[in-house]
């Protein structure tokens, strides 16, 4: 009856607009909320992780993470949760009405958008591994890039640019391969899905003229189901595809919970007021394998100079690590002021502890910025002096922009003295109680190394200090 037409058009319109006002302004919302949420979580899990961790993963793995693995979960549950949801409750509900209008047109809508459907997640296992495979290909690859933009001094010396280009035709030619493998997979499984959509309009057809036929329904009944059914074929297309990028999510989740489930480097906030450092039978391996330390113990006394000295490899430079905890010592114990290091939030560490390592990081930002990064509310007076104290005022001024010249990556504009001072002038500012240092002289000539040996005299009056 027209009566009943009327309230299946009426109905079916309310749950589209239910179903899209819920996905574009509640989904669509929350999502890109908790997108933004999740990246601050897994970069402060970052921040709180050892440097073992980094020293095992390539940076560019764990940027693709942060930032491609991410987008991806937000764009699934921005759209094809939404999509695949919507179908969920949108199809059952319109089965409903369609069999309640004639149950033979309503069989020969749902059972082959049924059937078009089924194929997606019996293909699940196939496409799923095509799609690891994959992203573990373009991953090494990506590897393989950052690598060799990094190492192009040594590329260029060793005259080497022609086998990296070969090495990497290779690497893309099997990239190409395995995506196209991946895409065979999705391709086959989208058409024969296809496929049973379109016969299910045909099917619809041939049901609804053997009925109009023998005068079970008239034309309008036939057009009605028929544009029925191509509206779930297009929400039943869309969904395919919505449910095949949520299949793709698990690899991408399982790295992000990778790092999510890693043992942070917590402890408690505390004031640390005297600032002797007692090593006590400490051990600590990079690897199983391998024991860098074993059962290392001494005293460091605030007012005093520790040295370490050993020969090359031997470890000292792991026990200043393991000092300012940027690594955690395997066995024994660490002490601050009585307390265990790693009892001690590293925030509330890394407070007291200046460190001026042999590899000198450096930002691509003025050398002003550079050294306030010692001392972050430091105005810029105490920059120039801390500056003036590690003797780099001498090339700073030879510069055109002074203090507001920007350096380049990790100083790349710089000299390796020029670099080392600038570290060392970090130190200066922070002015902490326990100064790390680690061959800070070692890229300096015989003038300057002179004049940073004054400074540090005054630098260290009062300090702990390991060298």
């Amino acid at each position: 009856s027209n009566g009943f037409y009327i309230v299946f058009s009426v109905l079916t319109l309310i749950a589209m607009y239910i179903l899209l006002s819920i996905e574009y302004d509640k989904l669509y919302n929350t999502t890109y909320q908790e997108s933004a949420d999740l990246r601050i979580r897994t970069a402060e899990n970052l921040s709180k992780l050892p440097l073992s961790y980094f020293s095992k993963h390539d940076i560019s793995d764990i940027s693709q993470t942060i930032m491609a693995d991410i987008e991806g979960i937000e764009h699934a549950m921005s759209h094809s949760i939404p999509k695949v949801g919507g179908m969920v409750l949108f199809f059952p509900l319109i089965s409903v009405m369609m069999l309640a209008g004639n149950v033979k047109m309503g069989l020969a809508v749902i059972i082959p958008s049924i059937l078009s459907f089924i194929f997606i997640p019996l293909s699940k296992k196939y496409q799923v591994n095509g799609q690891n495979r994959y992203y573990d290909v373009l991953r090494k690859n990506s590897e393989s890039f950052q690598e060799n933009i990094e190492m192009q001094m040594e590329i260029k010396a060793y005259n080497l640019s022609k086998d990296i280009k070969d090495d990497l035709y290779k690497k893309m030619e099997d990239s190409e391969r395995v995506h196209l493998k991946a895409e065979v997979t999705t391709i086959l499984t989208l058409s024969i899905s296809s496929i049973f959509s379109f016969i299910s309009l045909a099917v619809v057809i041939f049901v609804g003229v053997n009925l109009i036929i023998n005068k079970e329904i008239n034309s309008l009944y036939l057009i009605g189901y028929l544009l029925a059914a191509m509206k779930i074929k297009d929400s039943l297309d869309a969904s395919k595809e919505g449910l095949m990028e949520i299949f793709y999510l698990s690899p991408k989740i399982e790295r992000l919970k990778e790092i999510q489930n890693q043992d942070l480097q917590e402890g408690d906030d505390y004031s640390l007021k005297k600032f002797d450092i007692d090593l006590k039978d400490v051990e600590f391996a990079y690897n199983k394998d391998a024991k860098v330390l074993n059962g290392v113990s001494f005293k460091a006394k605030q007012g005093e100079v520790t040295a370490l000295v050993g020969a090359s490899g031997c470890g000292k430079t792991t026990i200043l690590k393991l000092i300012s905890r940027l690594y955690d010592y395997d066995k024994g114990q660490i002490l601050i002021d009585g307390k265990d290091i790693k009892e001690i939030s590293t925030e509330s560490l890394f407070d007291k502890v200046s460190i001026v390592f042999q590899d000198v990081v450096l930002f691509n930002q003025s050398i002003m910025e550079n050294i306030r990064i010692g001392k972050q509310d430091a105005s810029d007076e105490e920059v120039k002096r801390a500056a003036k104290l590690a003797n780099c005022t001498d090339f700073i001024e030879k510069m055109d922009k002074g203090f507001d010249t920007v350096i380049g990556e990790n100083g790349a504009e710089l000299s390796g003295g020029e670099r080392q001072r600038l570290s060392i002038a970090r130190a200066f500012l922070k002015d902490a109680p326990i100064l790390i240092l680690d061959e800070i002289t070692a890229s300096l000539d015989v003038n300057n190394e002179k004049k940073i040996q004054e400074s540090l005299n005054n630098l260290v009056k009062d300090k702990t200090v390991v060298i």
